[in-house]
């Protein structure tokens, strides 16, 4: 696995901390390129998506430390922007959801538990299931991601070791090869970066192309803050050449973006 290869850096304890954060800096470069090369794969995994979202199915992470975070943070984050249900994206971390702040002893290893984590939320042959492991070989999102097949669901995968086990239990598999770590085998640096950008572009593009951006806007976003209802009324003034007191007032009145766009343009 290229992933705990051995550091192209050594001597880390005898570095300044600049020579640390330029050492850092230059591998996270790297990134983004290896996303890049993974882009043929991440769109077909984004279509899947859609697929089933467009059925009224839903999108399940499976993941362990680090990679199972990164999914729930997705899964969260879905909601305020895109304005959909809290269901409709759900992220499960082995170990449940203690394992987000404290890491939980051997949860990972157990290959049948992500089907029983899956199992409790009424899985069914709408949803689409994407196992999130770095290494590619967890044990969790193996097991998952075989059961789910097994059941007849659409599965997917983001891992950053090619020719891995998780890949292989996946329809859908992204690999984005990120090669060694700056600190051998860390893959919350360039491995965890990766898949923060491949999940930012997976939700992003299925929730526009299901309709849920207007132009380049979050007209479905929650107003659940003073900054956010700020945002709301600079997109009604933009849109609707407006003052801003009139945009309060739409917003106010509508409760988001889209539906005071609509009252207003049908007048």
């Amino acid at each position: 696995m290229s992933t705990e290869s051995p550091s192209y850096f050594d001597h880390l304890e005898t570095l300044s901390t600049q020579a640390l954060l330029t050492g850092m800096n230059s591998l996270d470069q790297t990134v983004p390129q290896a996303v890049a090369k993974a882009l043929p794969q991440l769109e077909m995994l984004v279509e899947a998506t859609i697929a089933c979202l467009s059925k009224g199915g839903r999108l399940f992470y499976i993941g362990a430390g680090t990679s199972g975070r990164l999914g729930v943070l997705d899964a969260s984050e879905c909601p305020p922007t895109f304005g959909v249900p809290h269901g409709v994206v759900v992220g499960i971390i082995a170990g449940g959801d203690t394992a987000i702040r404290k890491a939980v002893e051997n949860a990972e290893d157990d290959a049948q538990q992500a089907w029983r984590d899956l199992e409790a939320y009424n899985i069914n042959d709408q949803d689409i299931v994407v196992g999130i492991a770095a290494s590619g070989r967890t044990p969790y999102v193996i097991g998952g991601l075989e059961q789910a097949r097994q059941h007849g669901l659409a599965t997917g995968c983001i891992v950053c070791n090619a020719g891995s086990k998780v890949a292989a239990a996946a329809e859908f598999p992204v690999e984005i090869v990120t090669g060694p770590e700056f600190v051998t085998g860390s893959t919350r640096l360039k491995a965890g970066t990766a898949q923060k950008l491949a999940l930012n572009m997976l939700t992003t593009a299925t929730f526009i192309r299901l309709g849920r951006v207007k132009g380049n806007k979050m007209v479905d976003m929650q107003l659940t803050n003073a900054k956010l209802v700020d945002r709301g009324e600079r997109m009604l003034m933009d849109e609707l050449g407006i003052e801003q007191e009139v945009a309060a007032a739409l917003l106010q009145q509508h409760g988001s973006v889209r539906a005071a766009l609509a009252a207003k343009q049908t007048k």
